[in-house]
């Protein structure tokens, strides 16, 4: 049996085949817009990212995936670029429906992808929208973000949005 990724391996193996999407402007965005709860969008994108390597590792499915496409989706995969618990007149009143063409849209006006990136981005919302994933990295990231989604949404701490963590405060005073 071969030897498991730890979390440190797998963030720097997300950070290293991430870096362009990370690293673009247009992730400041993210940054700025919440997703579920207390969670930025960026911050859950990071998360689904690491936790798709992670079930790839625990599956053994490395000789099925390619891991940049992997990692490239899932930090893509909510790049909608708006906040949409913003009242906006009902225009993103179906977004869990919608928010996976415009993530696709978005991404692509951005940078190049293939094609495991563009559909796993336009159909991770599955079997919320009529298309499941055609790739296995498109079903990793599908699976990362429902468990990201119901972590953070379920999360005690959901409510305490722009708070700082009790564990970071008290590190700030020693």
């Amino acid at each position: 049996m071969s030897r498991l990724l730890t979390r440190t391996q797998i963030q720097q193996l997300v950070a290293t085949h991430g870096r362009e999407v990370i690293e673009h402007e247009h992730m400041q965005i993210e940054r700025r817009c919440y997703q579920h709860g207390n969670v930025s969008t960026f911050a859950h994108s990071i998360r689904v990212a690491c936790l798709a390597v992670w079930l790839a590792d625990r599956a053994h499915l490395w000789r099925r995936v390619d891991l940049k496409s992997l990692i490239r989706a899932a930090l893509l995969h909510d790049y909608f670029l708006y906040d949409w618990h913003d009242w906006d007149d009902g225009v993103h009143r179906l977004h869990g429906f919608t928010h996976g063409g415009a993530a696709l849209r978005n991404a692509l006006a951005d940078f190049r992808l293939n094609a495991i990136e563009r559909d796993s981005i336009a159909n991770h919302m599955f079997p919320m929208t009529t298309t499941p994933p055609r790739y296995i990295e498109g079903w990793l990231v599908t699976a990362a973000d429902k468990l990201s989604a119901t972590r953070e949404t379920f999360s005690p701490d959901r409510f305490r949005k722009g708070e700082v963590p009790l564990d970071a405060a008290a590190a700030d005073r020693r």
